[in-house]
């Protein structure tokens, strides 16, 4: 879904700045009118921030999820089923030390036998599979149309004239970030001998005063660079040098007609084949980090003094690694939703998207076999801030705005930790057809490989929540459907009557209600309650 393109382009903007229960009563919106509504008007601390989307709205004046409430006031002790939650993505640092704990193990597997023990068709698939085998490079959908030279192809133009302009742009943007980060090396490095000292803290470079004007230009970069919000200068340094990197792959592998990422030997047009790839679902890089981050937000163990909660306290986490740095194939998608639910996974997190899918339809089939194997499929809206009422995005459960094909298909919407215009993400795509929630989304702090933990934004960090929401259901209360629980998500969470930004064009105001068919921020202590109704 872009989610580090997105964050790049948001940064960039700033570098430019350089010159270069039961009983329990079911919430409703605290004030209808947002102009009235008692807003935080402090900054979150970096606790909140860690956490704010566990956080209650009423409480806490965050726009959260209402986790933390849940957990203290209608969970307590009661831990309920252990449910299977497969997730779809990159792969997962399964060693973590804040995942190793809740990952799925096929106990009628014996690892490293070289034998399909089970006769599911997979070899030692132990915690999951690995459809992409050693592969992880890949093109764009729509450059893979274009190299097919199928000029035919109805969407043929339109691809070609979507690469001459993200090229072009890409390509903009990795010289721009390269000279953004020459200058602040070289203002770092001035400020450095000013001070006398490698590292050195913002209120040191606030008291410098001096007439040599170079020194205070550079001064002046430094300034400005700490307000990027980032850190220290370091790490924004390396920030911008991982925009460099970004850049680079786009142009050298997503933009590149002549680059053959797969290594599966398998044909992707070919769907009978199906036992491609190996049991490895680690990533194979450090920087394959969004399914970790993923895997965080949904199941992280909770209270164990590490990093962070994940939103289920009793998800066993399914991993299959399917969606490459680029787009992902659409038979890899169908395998693995289907392997998922043949293989015992009752919720499915799918935070990945494209706009070109050859294959739409074979998707589709597997989402159509999900819900007929009672298996809730969490899917992330995407992230260009566009409506998808109007422009299809893959995957999904129908075609445009036409019928469903699945009733337990769930796309989910981003959120920021601020309660008023600006909640909706300007990133975030919306539709009041094909967008059934909100959900926190920005700056979310979770799990990334090698035990380390960071904030990253997208509706990729939104849909994970919502599947941990759901497997939470689940788990408290075994006997709903999942048709009941998209219900209960849909129908629980908070209404908010207040008119919000929409793709962060502040000439286009609307009610929040018309972004999405429930018009509400998914919410677990309401669902909860909600829940235990149903299930009665």
């Amino acid at each position: 879904m872009r989610k580090i393109e997105m964050k790049l382009l948001s940064l960039i903007a700033g570098l430019l700045l350089l010159g270069c229960g039961g009983t329990a009563d079911i919430l409703s919106t605290p004030v209808e009118n947002i102009d009235n509504t008692p807003l935080k008007v402090s900054e979150l601390t970096d606790e909140e921030m860690k956490t704010w989307g566990h956080r209650d709205l009423v409480t806490d004046t965050i726009p959260g999820m209402s986790v933390n409430r849940a957990y203290d006031e209608l969970i307590k002790n009661k831990k309920g089923k252990s449910v299977v939650v497969a997730i779809i993505d990159t792969g997962i640092d399964i060693d973590h030390e804040d995942l190793k704990g809740v990952i799925w193990k096929n106990t009628d597997e014996i690892p490293n036998n070289g034998k399909d023990d089970d006769k599911n068709g997979y070899v030692d698939d132990i915690h999951g599979w690995n459809f992409l085998g050693d592969s992880y490079d890949e093109q764009m959908e729509y450059v893979r149309l274009l190299a097919s030279g199928n000029t035919s192809h109805p969407r043929y133009a339109e691809a070609q004239a979507e690469l001459e302009k993200e090229y072009n742009e890409a390509l903009s943007n990795k010289t721009r970030y390269e000279q953004i980060v020459q200058q602040i090396k070289q203002s770092d490095a001035a400020v450095s001998a000013h001070l006398n000292k490698k590292e050195y803290t913002r209120d040191e470079v606030f008291a410098i005063k001096s007439d040599d004007q170079t020194l205070m230009q550079h001064v002046n970069v430094i300034k400005q660079t700490y307000g990027f919000g980032i850190g220290t200068i370091s790490e924004t340094i390396s920030e911008i040098n991982d925009g460099v990197e970004y850049y680079t792959e786009r142009l050298n592998f997503h933009f590149n007609k002549e680059f053959k990422g797969r290594k599966n030997g398998d044909n992707p047009d070919d769907f009978s084949s199906k036992a491609y790839g190996n049991s490895n679902v680690k990533p194979i890089k450090k920087s394959e980090s969004h399914g970790t981050h993923v895997a965080g937000i949904l199941a992280a163990k909770r209270n164990n003094g590490l990093g962070v909660n994940g939103v289920a306290n009793n998800a066993k986490i399914m991993v299959i690694r399917a969606i490459p740095n680029g787009d992902e194939y659409d038979k890899d998608v169908a395998l693995a939703i289907r392997y998922a639910v043949d293989n015992g996974a009752k919720v499915i997190n799918t935070s990945f998207g494209k706009y070109y899918s050859p294959h739409k339809d074979k998707v589709r089939e597997a989402i159509s076999y999900a819900a007929s194997n009672d298996v809730l499929i969490v899917n992330a809206a995407g992230n260009e801030g566009i409506d998808i009422d109007k422009k299809d995005v893959y995957p999904n459960d129908a075609t445009g705005v036409g019928p469903e094909v699945s009733d337990t298909f769930i796309t989910v919407g981003a959120l920021t930790p601020k309660y008023g215009s600006g909640l909706v993400a300007n990133y975030s795509n919306y539709g009041k057809i094909n967008v059934d929630v909100f959900a926190p989304g920005s700056s979310i702090y979770s799990s990334i490989p090698e035990n380390q933990y960071k904030s990253q934004p997208g509706t990729s960090m939104a849909a994970p929540a919502v599947a941990g929401l759901a497997a939470l259901i689940r788990s408290q209360y075994p006997s709903l459907s999942a048709s009941q629980v998209k219900t209960i998500i849909l129908e629980s969470g908070l209404p908010v009557k207040a008119k919000v930004i929409v793709g962060g064009n502040t000439n286009d105001v609307r009610p929040y209600g018309e972004l999405s068919k429930s018009g509400r921020i998914a919410n677990a202590y309401n669902a909860l309650i909600m829940a235990a109704k149903m299930a009665r």
